[in-house]
């Protein structure tokens, strides 16, 4: 078994601004394991050595930290909740142009899904989206746009103008989606969190993170959403009390903040 697995983390903390205390420690040292190993080393001390030296295994050190499972639509029944009722809820409480932030969003796949829904029922002038995640490698993939046939499966029949044939396995995403989106690079264990938004959709992440730092997270969520903002989770996570962080259940998965 490795030692010195908490001089690891702090070295991480240092080199990276990744906070590993605030990830489920069991999982995480399972998968930084299986890097070590992966790379022929067999100490924490040799691997922070390989980190220091060679920025591409450094780049794939986060970029396998930071878990990126995504695709288009999924979990669909969510999404329809999203359109049918939720959306109608954020534009009876703001008669403005709404604000959406997509935290956590991987390859694009996620704040790719609302702008379709989103310019489904308005103009693009409506509406503000910006879609952040610590890997600036996953973030090069969404501003890209390109995407295999197997993330666009779950994609409805309505929308699958949106994308267009490249190759024999991949698809563009049109210009006219990927205007809708802007992404940036965020640390949500660090870095300051946007304000004035409408919703917030950060799914399936935060099942990685210790109880203490989702507490922390979602006290950040209420308190940067405005009155009757959406927060949307994942349908692998909950709030067991949503009251606690000044939230309220209005369907599962989604939680408004009280007036």
């Amino acid at each position: 078994m490795l030692q010195n697995y908490e001089a690891f983390k702090t070295k991480v903390l240092a080199l990276t601004s990744i906070d590993l205390n605030a990830y489920k420690e069991r999982q995480m040292k399972r998968r930084i394991d299986a890097l070590i190993t992966k790379n022929n080393l067999k100490t924490y001390d040799e691997y922070i050595d390989l980190l220091r030296k060679d920025k591409v295994a450094l780049k794939d050190f986060v970029n396998y930290l930071t878990i990126n499972v995504s695709e288009f639509f999924r979990n669909p029944e969510q999404w329809k909740v999203f359109e049918n009722i939720i959306l109608p809820h954020l534009r009876e409480h703001n008669s403005g142009r709404l604000k959406i932030w997509s935290a956590a969003c991987s390859t694009g796949d996620e704040p790719y899904t609302i702008a379709m829904i989103l310019l489904k029922h308005m103009p693009a002038t409506s509406f503000e989206l910006t879609a952040t995640d610590i890997d600036d490698q996953v973030l090069a993939k969404a501003q890209s746009g390109l995407y295999t046939a197997k993330s666009i499966k779950g994609v409805p029949a309505e929308f699958k103008a949106n994308f267009e044939k490249i190759g024999t396995d991949s698809f563009q995403i049109s210009d006219n989606i990927k205007r809708c989106v802007r992404f940036k690079q965020h640390n949500l264990l660090k870095d300051p969190y946007p304000t004035g938004l409408d919703m917030i959709v950060c799914r399936n992440v935060l099942i990685y993170f210790t109880d203490e730092a989702k507490d922390e997270i979602f006290h950040k969520y209420n308190r940067c959403l405005n009155n009757n903002g959406v927060l949307f989770i994942g349908n692998t996570e909950q709030i067991l009390s949503p009251k606690n962080f000044g939230f309220t259940a209005i369907k599962s998965f989604f939680y408004t903040k009280g007036v």
